[in-house]
């Protein structure tokens, strides 16, 4: 089984007509944004990130050529003791030594909430997954399961996931739950979303600091290239470390499936989009 540590806490030119960076474009952050947007979904990845990403599957990533369910984090069950609800498919809540928590446990454990309509089990798994061995983890996580409306919020949040697709889960999701932000309800939106049959639109997907970091690089390289006014600072603001708006939410989907086409179109890349997400997690290409 392969697992990752630290936790998880085309064309290289634009289509178009290109504006030399000297012949900065004078426009309000709105209009920027908008541009950088359409630009960003036009040409997903330049040629360097197509190869990078092409060489990661064939090296790092081949163990997850055909889907990222082995993707594994360690984590300390006895750090957990104390968590309720705690998942029947996870290790027993005693000992210290690290332990595996897979992809593919965590989503088991979404068929299983949605087989009984119960989330809360997800919710822990994924967050479990996404601390891994991280010493502060439990604590954080039974302040957010204290509030009684949790299971309640969750469970409203996948039904709109069922019905309207994952940015309207996402905005349910958005600010309900104290101490749980997008970083990790996108967890639990991914493993509840693979769990979900016939759900509209494009599955959730994980968006967390380093994969919002890598599209921040990424899209100020775009500025640059068609000569936008601060480019840097107009993608720090789209693609903040966190706080990340519904639209956001649904650029980042979008973008992410129409990168995985592609790259299906010119490498072996599997079409699944989290392996990409995967790559980016991983670092496998710095822009």
């Amino acid at each position: 089984m392969h697992f990752q540590n630290p936790s998880r806490a085309g064309d290289a030119g634009c289509h178009g007509e290109l504006v030399e960076p000297k012949e900065r474009v004078r426009m309000g952050w709105r209009e920027g944004a908008g541009e950088l947007d359409a630009r960003m979904l036009e040409r997903p990845l330049p040629s360097d990130a197509v190869g990078k990403l092409g060489a990661w599957l064939a090296g790092d990533g081949a163990p997850y050529a055909n889907g990222t369910g082995e993707h594994a984090v360690r984590y300390i069950p006895g750090s957990w003791a104390g968590i309720r609800p705690w998942p029947s498919g996870l290790a027993e809540q005693v000992g210290h030594e690290p332990t595996l928590l897979s992809r593919a446990q965590v989503l088991a454990v979404a068929r299983t909430g949605a087989a009984t309509a119960s989330w809360t089990e997800t919710l822990v798994a994924s967050y479990v997954w996404g601390q891994g061995d991280v010493g502060y983890g439990a604590h954080r996580l039974g302040e957010i399961l204290r509030p009684a409306p949790v299971e309640a919020v969750l469970a409203q949040a996948i039904a709109l996931l069922a019905t309207d697709g994952a940015v309207a889960g996402y905005r349910r999701l958005s600010g309900a739950i104290a101490g749980l932000g997008p970083a990790f309800f996108t967890k639990f939106l991914y493993f509840a979303g693979g769990a979900v049959v016939d759900a509209p639109g494009p599955r959730p997907l994980i968006l967390d600091q380093r994969v919002a970091r890598v599209l921040r690089a990424y899209t100020t390289r775009l500025g640059e290239e068609i000569g936008l006014e601060e480019p840097a600072k107009l993608a720090a603001w789209l693609w903040s470390d966190g706080g990340w708006t519904p639209h956001r939410y649904d650029v980042y989907l979008r973008w992410a499936h129409g990168a995985t086409d592609q790259l299906a179109g010119s490498t072996h890349w599997p079409l699944v989009p989290d392996v990409l997400e995967l790559a980016l997690f991983s670092g496998t290409w710095n822009p």
